[in-house]
């Protein structure tokens, strides 16, 4: 039996999914990727900690990374509601890496290229993370915190072998994979041991859903968190669970991590022909589904079921236009690239100006296609002051990393800041853990080694060769403090700024929405057929929400009303929007029959707003649209 002291444990979810029309997604860097429906809604989960001597924040977002305007955002609405009680110091927010979330949430010039920066999108999730963050305040109880880890194989691969060949062999030997196959789970229960939440952490990239996509996802981690709240909350609909789950995609990226099991072929030409080392433009990665829900849904369920140095001013390379197995650029870049283009550094040289000698030496051998650093029009294109930070909850240590690393440039922080923690002797047993995609975004950190290769992950380890080396003393240092108990002796550092003119944006407002003639808002267009059977292998949930832009409902003989079963965060549920001509939108909505459906008469609703102009004045109203009602039964013959 647990002989220590209970923690005080909170928990809470919420809602932060915006707008899903017309804002650009976050990940694939696709101006044409553009949200027009939904296919899982998008969830904050917070977590506070407190061991009697200090409270820690942890909070991971449906969304591909946190930006240091984002938290900056989220800090001040916290210090209005709560003072000085959840600071800089305490508080983690970190993304579980989904390309598929809304972006619009950034200040720097180069992340509001494909859509700026975007009112309508960032308060959404400055609301719902401090939501979830007031819910976990609200509910904190005594409880126990326990721990465990083990592998999960068939869930990922190395996207970049050719890169990691190129890490010392003696170091290569220690690791029986080159991909991390740990998973780690902290679970979180009460002082009756009934569990109130858990945190997992696996490394593989949210990129099932890929860029072809246009519905809002919260991809393979969201996925896994559904499978595992729905199973230990039956009878609820998705985000108004009890017991609440999360499942973080750690630290490494698809560099060695991928959710994918079909090695990368060349297309169209060559289908069968493997694209290593070197990938280009028609290089593209799949599986292990036969189509990107496929491969969400078995990705996520895979895991659901093992639950000093120098840097440089920021610069990309070319390889970094030419893409990933994940997503290829659109023009003629390789990976691998060691020199320059003269074409394109015409070009860029022409637009942009040339990178300066001393960045173009600090990087070296990284030929610079934007030399971020030394561009600051409208506004910098890049972060040069950059939050370092580590928690430790019990005898687990959460490093927030803000970006991506290599499966090897986790294993050398990991394996230094256990040293450093337990160094002192006062700790033991110390578990590390990194949680990428935190507090800030700065691409990738490479090794030393795989930097040299320059392929998509070294050309975007941005503050150059000796990132990793300067990361690795920064958080060293953190861990000392810890291990000596001198945290409070810590600088703070220098504050980030906190911009608030040029911010552009270049997603048109919509004035006004128009329909067709003898027509009304919320009229089908194509009805649904009177019969249809149970197919599929997914879950049923039943329940109410009052915020949705979907329904699935079943009328109740024994009452006469209709209950909802499903609604737009259900897996089974999809919302395609689409943007038409003349200011008119249709929308289509789907439901995968599960299963476990029940037999019965059952009808889909769809709700929405819609904007006209009254005078000058922009006027919004609520609408609906139902469909007739249907049959579900295990059989198309009647009886």
């Amino acid at each position: 039996p647990p002989q220590h002291t209970p923690y005080l444990i909170g928990v809470g979810r919420a809602d932060c999914t915006g707008p899903p029309a017309d804002v650009p997604m976050m990940g694939y860097a696709n101006p044409q990727q553009t949200a027009a429906g939904i296919h899982t809604r998008l969830y904050s989960r917070a977590f506070i900690v407190d061991d009697g001597k200090r409270r820690v924040v942890f909070v991971t977002a449906d969304i591909g990374m946190v930006s240091q305007r984002l938290r900056l955002e989220v800090l001040q609405a916290l210090q209005v509601k709560y003072g000085d009680l959840y600071r800089q110091d305490n508080v983690v927010l970190s993304g579980t890496h989904t390309h598929c979330g809304l972006g619009g949430y950034f200040q720097y010039t180069l992340f509001m290229i494909t859509g700026g920066y975007m009112k309508a999108a960032i308060e959404p999730l400055v609301n719902g993370i401090v939501k979830s963050i007031d819910i976990a305040h609200n509910n904190m109880k005594p409880g126990r915190i326990y721990r465990n880890r083990g592998e999960l194989d068939d869930s990922s691969l190395n996207r970049s072998p050719h890169s990691y060949l190129n890490n010392p062999e003696e170091e290569r030997r220690r690791y029986k994979w080159n991909t991390d196959k740990q998973v780690l789970v902290l679970k979180f229960t009460d002082q009756d041991g009934d569990g109130i939440g858990m945190i997992s952490w696996f490394a593989v990239h949210a990129v099932s859903m890929n860029y072809t996509n246009r519905m809002v996802s919260s991809d393979n981690m969201g996925y896994a968190s559904y499978l595992l709240e729905q199973d230990k909350n039956p009878g609820g609909l998705p985000g108004q669970f009890s017991c609440m789950f999360v499942f973080c995609s750690l630290f490494r990226p698809c560099f060695l991590s991928c959710p994918v099991v079909l090695f990368p072929k060349c297309f169209p030409f060559m289908a069968f022909t493997p694209c290593v080392p070197l990938c280009t433009t028609m290089c593209l990665a799949s599986g292990p589904g036969e189509d990107m829900f496929e491969s969400t849904r078995i990705i996520g369920h895979n895991v659901y079921l093992k639950a000093k140095a120098s840097t440089c001013k920021p610069a990309l390379g070319h390889s970094f236009a030419a893409g990933t197995t994940d997503g290829g650029g659109g023009l003629n870049f390789t990976q691998g690239a060691v020199e320059g283009d003269p074409f394109w550094d015409g070009i860029r040289d022409a637009l942009l100006g040339p990178p300066s000698n001393q960045t173009k030496e600090c990087h070296h051998p990284k030929p610079i296609l934007f030399s971020t650093g030394e561009m600051n029009w409208p506004l910098p294109w890049h972060p040069q002051i950059v939050d370092v930070q580590m928690i430790t909850i019990g005898s687990v240590a959460v490093v927030a990393v803000p970006g991506e690393m290599t499966t090897m440039s986790g294993r050398r922080l990991r394996e230094a800041i256990k040293g450093e923690l337990e160094s002192e002797g006062t700790l033991k047993d110390m578990e590390v853990v990194i949680a990428g995609l935190s507090n800030v975004y700065t691409h990738y950190i490479t090794t030393y080694e795989e930097y040299q290769v320059q392929r998509y992950e070294g050309a975007s380890t941005i503050y150059g060769p000796h990132t990793l080396s300067a990361y690795l003393q920064k958080y060293r240092g953190l861990a000392r403090a810890i291990a000596q108990d001198r945290v409070s002796e810590l600088p703070a550092g220098p504050q980030p700024p906190f911009f608030t003119e040029n911010l552009f944006n270049f997603v048109p407002l919509a004035l006004f929405d128009r329909k067709p003639e003898n027509m009304s808002f919320g009229d089908v267009l194509e009805q649904v057929y009177p019969v249809y059977r149970q197919v599929g292998n997914t879950l049923c949930s039943s329940g109410s929400t009052d915020k949705t832009f979907v329904t699935v409902e079943i009328f109740d003989n024994r009452t006469e009303t209709w209950e909802v079963v499903h609604n737009d965060a259900s897996w089974e549920t999809r919302f395609h929007w689409l943007k038409g001509s003349n200011r008119e939108s249709n929308a289509t909505v789907e439901w995968q029959i599960p299963p476990t459906a029940s037999a019965g008469s059952y009808r889909i609703k769809h709700f929405g707003h819609y904007k006209e102009l009254k005078g000058l004045q922009p006027v919004i109203t609520p609408y609906e649209g139902s469909s007739d009602v249907f049959a579900v039964t295990a059989s198309f013959y009647y009886e």
